[in-house]
């Protein structure tokens, strides 16, 4: 599961962080990828996982009994007189949360994305996409905070601003990928503006109404990653670099879109190593 990590837009745990660090952000990483593959449907065959949760095999593509499943052992976690989780990865986390007195709040906000994607497959508007987003990737910002101890609350919104520009700019390349999930992430409102039908993001090429959309969605995810790279400013050291590499990984990403006309129909653009380090440099000297 965590060899995903090297598939992101942008660093998780690069080798430059210190090494209590790096162990944390995996483990925080490890917690996100597992929910997601919860809620995706994506675990490893065999059932191990909910075997592990206390669930018969059986259960495993049971995707909400799943998440109740891991909510619930992700709560013992945090109780501190009990016996500990059950699933290896919960294990791992423990002594990240106790060692960097983090809350249950991030961590049940991913568990409920995911609960509210087995619901919800299309979003009205941009406004409810921001409520998503708010459970689904402001909490992994807030958790990288807490782990290199630096949350304070203009941070906090900064890092939100910059946690919902990722995950835009993710279902922007994943447009196509997620529509064989039958979930469509570009909110309705949008696609009447542009004259866009949901059929339309199934062709194998973008017509010129989805490329305006795309450009149209790319640009407002911009405008956020602007608003939260004074972020990147306000710290030192290795956190700098590691923070500005997440809105490198970003900037890197809308370029690629871009480059590919706006067509992510094919699959997703993804940025060069080159262009991220260009884009982690260009961040850096703005916000140095």
């Amino acid at each position: 599961m965590l060899d995903k990590a090297a598939h992101e837009n942008f660093p998780v745990a690069p080798f430059f962080v210190p090494r209590a660090w790096r162990q944390d952000l995996m483990a925080v990483y490890g917690y996100a990828r597992l929910v997601d593959d919860i809620g995706d449907g994506d675990l490893a065959p065999g059932g191990r996982d909910a075997e592990l949760l206390g669930l018969d095999r059986e259960q495993s593509d049971d995707r909400l009994a799943m998440l109740d499943a891991f909510e619930a052992d992700l709560r013992r976690v945090f109780d501190h007189g009990g016996t500990g989780p059950r699933h290896p990865l919960l294990m791992r986390l423990r002594p990240t949360v106790r060692r960097c007195g983090l809350t249950p709040e991030p961590f049940l906000g991913l568990i409920e994305a995911n609960r509210q994607d087995q619901r919800v497959r299309r979003y009205e508007t941009y406004a409810d996409l921001l409520a998503y987003c708010e459970l689904s990737a402001n909490p992994v910002g807030r958790l990288v905070l807490g782990i290199t101890g630096t949350t304070s609350p203009e941070r906090i919104r900064r890092s939100d601003a910059v946690c919902t520009a990722l995950q835009i700019v993710e279902h922007i390349q994943d447009v196509a990928e997620d529509l064989r999930r039958d979930r469509v992430y570009l909110p309705a409102e949008d696609l009447r503006r542009f004259r866009v039908a949901v059929p339309d993001l199934a062709r194998p090429t973008a017509s010129a109404s989805v490329r305006a959309l795309v450009a149209f969605e790319a640009e407002r995810a911009g405008r956020l990653l602007n608003e939260g790279t004074p972020l990147v400013g306000s710290v030192h050291g290795r956190l700098k670099l590691l923070l500005a590499g997440f809105v490198g990984g970003g900037r890197a990403a809308l370029r690629a879109v871009a480059a590919a006309g706006h067509d992510v129909l094919p699959g997703p653009p993804k940025p060069t190593r080159l262009s991220m380090l260009r884009a982690v440099g260009a961040t850096l000297r703005r916000e140095g």
